[in-house]
């Protein structure tokens, strides 16, 4: 303490939670001033974008009007980033590809303009641009996830496991859990060949738990390995046991490291009665299974299913493959947009062709 420095004296009683209620407040606000800025932001570049189109189809204004307008810009508006002929490409090409206001003010606004420009640059198709943007929204994807997501292909495989939901679950529970799992599963984060065995991938799983949940999606927690289940005397061991916090209810995952055969489902629903009669709580659904394989019939793996009463779900799993080729534009790259937009002009060798 300096000289001259008064003490502090103990806050007053009830100064703590006060305290701790303006943190709350004050961060509220912050985050609402940066989203309310970021709708802002998306929603001029969307109207420039709109009106580089209209004026080019109207007065047949060529694309080299897009240069003079970054120029004459970045004059006007020295102290504002974004506004370079690369980014205003991505301005037009974004009011070509969602037409509807509505749609940009209700959901591409919700997104930062990064977002934005991975949906133009990897998805042609707008339906499944619409399905990503929903979906990067509703979990909070950071661009990296998001780029991950469509590279892996997670609208393809979202809801795509073998499962006898339909019968054994409600409704909607049983859309919910179907949508739930996928197929097939990537673990090529693992950097396993496909001779590893099933403890060894296990084991791999859970030391890659952060990216194990990501491929699993949103909603499962961590439980545990090898939970222990004592039936009258007898030990049994769960390879993983999830809880899914939207289903509210435990989700057993086994791990077969071949082909898919019947009696597998046996053990696992073994597994299930265990978990609802020892584990289940009086408010939590039933019990979920989920077998991942290298490899199934899926003719067998149907018929498997139909006499079973628990609600199972059958998946492959995949160890390592290569990532499809991304869909080409011909606009550039958004690691040149962001350099511009931090005031490196300059290509690299980093940028692509």
């Amino acid at each position: 303490m300096s000289d001259g420095e008064a003490p502090l004296t103990p806050p007053p009683e009830g100064y703590a939670s006060w305290l701790a209620d303006l943190k709350g407040r004050i961060h509220s606000a912050q985050q609402r001033a940066t989203l309310a800025v970021n709708r802002e932001l998306v929603s001029l570049y969307w109207q420039i974008g709109r009106d580089i189109l209209s004026r080019q189809a109207e007065q047949g204004w060529g694309a080299k009007v897009i240069d003079r307008l970054a120029t004459d810009l970045r004059a006007a508006f020295p102290q504002m980033k974004g506004f370079s002929p690369r980014n205003l490409k991505y301005m037009r090409a974004f009011a070509e590809a969602w037409p509807d206001s509505e749609f940009v003010q209700q959901v591409a606004a919700q997104l930062p303009w990064f977002h934005n420009v991975v949906l133009l640059d990897k998805l042609p198709n707008p339906e499944a641009r619409r399905w990503y943007a929903a979906q990067a929204i509703e979990h909070n994807w950071s661009r990296n996830v998001l780029v991950m997501q469509i590279e892996t292909r997670r609208l393809e495989r979202s809801g795509q496991a073998q499962t006898n939901f339909d019968t054994r679950l409600p409704k909607p529970q049983s859309d919910l859990a179907r949508e739930s799992l996928k197929d097939p599963y990537r673990f090529d984060f693992l950097q396993l060949g496909d001779e590893a065995q099933e403890r060894d991938i296990e084991n791999a799983l859970v030391r890659h738990v952060t990216d194990f949940l990501l491929e699993l999606g949103a909603g499962f927690a961590f439980v545990g390995r090898q939970v222990l289940l004592d039936v009258g005397g007898d030990e049994f061991f769960i390879d993983l046991l999830f809880y899914h916090l939207k289903l509210r209810c435990y989700v057993v995952i086994e791990l077969k490291a071949g082909k898919f055969k019947p009696e597998y489902l046996g053990q696992l629903g073994f597994y299930l009665t265990a978990v609802d009669a020892q584990m289940k709580h009086a408010d939590d659904g039933p019990t979920i299974g989920l077998l991942l394989c290298k490899t199934k019939n899926k003719v067998v793996a149907e018929y498997a299913l139909r006499d079973k009463a628990q609600p199972m779900g059958i998946a492959e799993y995949q160890l390592a493959e290569s990532l499809p080729a991304e869909f080409q534009t011909n606009l550039p790259s958004i690691q040149q947009i962001e350099r511009e937009l931090a005031g490196e002009d300059e290509l690299t060798d980093d940028d692509p062709p």
